[in-house]
């Protein structure tokens, strides 16, 4: 193909924009996506996962369908007959796309087409299920990391990621996709972490029905049971809560930064 040509149908191909819908409340989600939901000809969005009120905001002229009963191939039709129509493409997925969003498999194919896309990033489960409780990963001088993982399902976790192994650092972790195993969980977990450990199995986050149960890892199989808590569910485990810390030294008086100069006297 000519570069006339090659010009000439990249100035015609639209943009399909990765949209990350936040966890489910329709005003967590970015004004940047927003902004690329209204301005798109096709809006597809994971209906199971992703409620109808967010792509609400589609220009009244868009074709709004659910992903959920179509497969890889499928989307990437419909995605690739808009895109080279010139219409713009929202990918609306759920939470953020970076993470367990098939992100990459739907990149590759748009890169083979020739086809532009970009991310819009979007707020994790985790994040929103910690801002719902109030509660915070990282506490000074106990832990300042988090760790983002899952118990092994259809899709198999390698052996070096297995929970019981990243417990073992005791900082924070959010386990995602394994309400459906949370005797496993348990079992996994307790082999590096006491059973009072506290617990936060947040369900449906950001929908109408969320649910927030605090409890322990000695009893978190039973919490999941008694609740009948299965999909959509973050469970977020937090040993620094069983310990004081110390106040940030970000806002300390004899904390010096590029912006506040210590008082510290010498």
């Amino acid at each position: 193909m000519r570069d006339t040509e090659t010009k000439s149908q990249q100035a015609v191909t639209g943009l399909v924009s990765f949209v990350g819908a936040g966890p489910g409340d329709p005003e967590l989600l970015t004004i940047k996506g927003r902004k690329a939901i209204e301005e798109a000809g096709l809006v597809l969005y994971a209906g199971s996962l992703v409620p109808p009120e967010v792509v609400a905001c589609a220009g009244p002229d868009a074709l709004v369908a659910d992903s959920a009963p179509l497969t890889l191939e499928q989307c990437h039709a419909l995605v690739r007959d808009a895109a080279l129509a010139g219409k713009n493409v929202a990918r609306v997925h759920t939470g953020d796309p970076s993470l367990y969003g098939a992100l990459r498999e739907q990149a590759e194919l748009l890169e083979r087409d020739g086809i532009p896309w970009r991310v819009i990033p979007g707020i994790t489960a985790a994040c929103a299920a910690a801002a719902a409780a109030g509660v915070a990963f990282t506490v000074p001088e106990v832990t300042q990391s988090l760790m983002i993982s899952r118990m092994e399902g259809r899709t198999p976790v390698p052996e070096r990621e297995r929970l019981a192994a990243l417990a073992a650092h005791k900082t924070s972790l959010a386990v995602y996709l394994s309400a459906h195993s949370a005797s496993a969980l348990q079992a996994e977990l307790a082999r590096s972490l006491p059973p009072e450990t506290p617990v936060l199995c947040a369900h449906r986050v950001g929908w109408p029905d969320q649910q927030l149960h605090w409890t322990n890892l000695g009893d978190l199989a039973r919490c999941v049971e008694e609740h009948g808590i299965t999909r959509q569910t973050v469970f977020l485990i937090l040993p620094g809560e069983l310990e004081k810390g110390a106040a940030s030294r970000l806002y300390a008086a004899d904390f010096s930064h590029g912006r506040r100069k210590s008082g510290r006297k010498i």
